[in-house]
């Protein structure tokens, strides 16, 4: 039960991990650390689409489903097996990396604006 449990909790982490990436600009405007943090996932979510890679968070919730259960794993990405399991149609691996670089193409348009101040001398 405990595995199941803690399969749960990764799932709702991996969620507010995909909301993280898609609002954090908003936050890491105002903080260095956020800002830093925000781009670094966002590079690391290129780098997973690129080399056709799984986020390590899936691997885990997978490893922990198939201790409660075996028949409970699944193989793939989080995001195709959640987004199948919520509007039932396929998810092609090409769209995800589209929707990534749409994702970091628009955050990095929010910092735009603070890197123009930095030039200026300004601190971002």
């Amino acid at each position: 039960m405990i595995y199941k449990i803690l399969a749960d909790f990764v799932v709702v982490i991996h969620f507010l991990w995909i909301v993280f990436l898609f609002l954090g600009a908003i936050w890491g405007r105002r903080y260095l650390t956020i800002k830093i943090f925000h781009l670094s996932g966002l590079a690391f979510a290129i780098f997973i689409q690129v080399f056709n890679l799984y986020c390590p968070l899936t691997h885990i919730e997978v490893w922990l489903r198939s201790k409660h259960d075996p028949q409970l794993a699944y193989s793939g990405s989080f995001i195709i097996y959640y987004i199948d399991k919520l509007i039932y149609i396929e998810v092609q691996r090409y769209i995800i990396f589209i929707v990534t670089i749409i994702l970091c193409a628009l955050n990095i348009l929010l910092y735009f604006p603070l890197l123009c101040h930095s030039k200026q001398g300004k601190k971002f």
